[in-house]
């Protein structure tokens, strides 16, 4: 099985630059320009530490420079860039003390929030459950690995509606961005995703059991083994990380 210290060992594969066209989000056009740079940014399609240039943006999306700053001031309140006044505007590089803090805010609300669910999970949540397992299970033997991401994120994002509780997602995902950012680095590196999918099913098994206990164990396994992955990063690949 590949080992965390082998798999950063590997050369980074980065997606091509590309935003998406504005007609793929939806709401204002200020909403839709900066989800598409939201969108770049995460994705990594704009690598950390990178200039932004507003003029190219503008070119591109069709757009004036108001909604291109507007977007750009909320990337900055959510820490995924960096406003240098007369320097210009830089993606975010990675913080391993940023994602340390992501990551254990997140565990400890998915590890409660399964201990939760695993009381009192439906047959009807179960099926879901394991469609979006069979879906990722046909998406990395496709080798879709950005197609394999979203089904990841819509599981744990289902578990956590099961608990009810609705601000809960919210919560999660703004802790998780920057660990989002960064777990991207690791999608194209062989092992990752087939051990991923069959952490995925170790939760889903402890679901169907509806243990609560072993749940919990999965998910912290899970969740940590991620951590264990990005912790050798920024020895690997300095370059993205602040000094």
């Amino acid at each position: 099985m590949l080992q965390p210290d082998d798999a950063v060992s590997q050369e980074l594969i980065l997606p091509d630059r590309r935003l998406h066209p504005l007609e793929a989000f939806s709401g204002s056009l200020g909403a839709k320009v900066y989800q598409t740079l939201r969108h770049a940014i995460l994705s990594l399609a704009y690598r950390p530490g990178e200039i932004l240039r507003k003029p190219e943006i503008c070119a591109e999306l069709g757009v004036s420079r108001s909604p291109v700053s507007d977007a750009v001031a909320r990337l900055a309140g959510e820490g995924l860039v960096d406003v240098v006044p007369q320097a210009g505007t830089y993606v975010a590089r990675f913080s391993m003390a940023e994602i340390r803090e992501g990551a254990f805010l997140r565990e400890a609300i998915e590890l409660q929030a399964i201990e939760t669910v695993a009381e009192h999970i439906t047959e009807d949540q179960l099926v879901v459950l394991r469609r979006n397992l069979t879906v990722q299970a046909a998406l990395l033997a496709d080798g879709d690995f950005p197609g394999f991401y979203q089904l990841d994120g819509e599981m744990h994002e289902m578990i956590r509606s099961f608990t009810g509780y609705r601000k809960l997602s919210v919560v999660a995902e703004t802790a998780w961005v920057h660990v989002e950012r960064a777990r991207r680095l690791l999608l194209p590196l062989d092992g990752r995703v087939s051990a991923t999918l069959a952490e995925h099913r170790a939760i889903l098994a402890a679901l169907e059991a509806r243990d609560p206990v072993a749940a919990r164990l999965a998910m912290r396994l899970h969740l940590r083994k991620l951590l264990s992955y990005l912790e050798p990063l920024e020895r690997n690949h300095p370059e993205l990380f602040n000094p």
